[in-house]
């Protein structure tokens, strides 16, 4: 992997830009001179930049459930520019409980959101990447995209589903000369914990449980930097070829080495197993 010498002006399509990530990527990106096309649920979020940056900035409403709704606001940030270099696809939340706890309509929301919403957004720009000769898609995951925790079951499904589709495609639209990055943060200094999560309503059953562990990490000062973190995904579109992955934070660094060196021993383990099993 390379990384290029000089940076570009570039044309960013980021879905989720009212706060966390989203926010911090659209004010790294305004502030260094690039343009962006930034999805909100309520443009009062963001009238701050918008009336600091102008034109640079543009807004558009977008309830990412909506699968309608993603296409044409795609199909109109594309048509709007002359190109979006790169598309970052942020948008979602959290829920956490013990499976058990979680209704029928907060699992309907979270995969609606963190998965629907993404594949969508990412199917519905793929003929504009195609049709400009290539581009950059950035999809905002976890490094609980490839570690679990009690507690986080449909969190944890939705972002390993996800993680599996980018990377899919990502050896889908190579030939076309568009890179695929999942990005992987550890815990963050956002308003996500304690904030924009959901939260099951509790089992009696469930009482000291690790499926409520996470209450404990409610107002802890997370490790990761979110300007920092925000810096390196900024930096990840120079490198080539993309990065499939990258991991930000130590804590996900240390828990996703942990997770797949214990995953290789178990595999392992079972290799005369699997080898049994086939056909004589």
């Amino acid at each position: 992997m390379t990384t290029n010498s000089t940076t570009a002006q570039r044309t960013w399509l980021i879905t989720g830009v009212s706060s966390g990530f989203g926010r911090e990527l659209a004010e790294q990106l305004l502030g260094r001179g690039d343009r962006v096309v930034g999805t909100v649920r309520k443009p009062e979020a963001v009238a701050d930049l918008q009336k600091q940056y102008g034109d640079a900035f543009r807004v558009e409403l977008l309830d990412v459930t909506d699968g309608d709704a993603v296409r044409a606001t795609v199909d109109r940030a594309f048509e709007g520019t002359d190109r979006i270099d790169v598309l970052v696809s942020n948008a979602g939340c959290g829920l956490f409980g013990a499976a058990e706890e979680l209704s029928d309509d907060q699992i309907k929301h979270i995969i609606d959101t963190n998965l629907f919403g993404s594949i969508q957004t990412i199917r519905a720009a793929l003929p504009h990447l195609r049709a400009q000769g290539g581009g950059r898609i950035i999809q905002i995951s976890t490094y609980g995209g490839q570690v679990t925790f009690p507690g986080s079951s449909m969190y944890h499904a939705t972002k390993w589903g996800i993680e599996g589709f980018a990377e899919s495609v990502s050896q889908e639209v190579a030939p076309f000369g568009i890179g695929v990055t999942i990005v992987e943060p550890g815990g963050a200094r956002t308003e996500f914990l304690g904030g924009s999560m959901q939260i099951a309503d509790e089992l009696p059953a469930y009482e000291g449980n690790p499926a409520h562990a996470f209450r404990g990490l409610i107002g802890v000062e997370a490790l990761g930097d979110t300007s920092k973190m925000v810096a390196a995904m900024i930096d990840s579109v120079e490198a080539e070829p993309a990065p499939l992955r990258l991991l930000l934070g130590s804590d996900a660094y240390g828990a996703t080495h942990q997770a797949l060196q214990d995953r290789l021993a178990a595999l392992e383990a079972q290799e005369q197993l699997a080898s049994s099993t086939d056909a004589d």
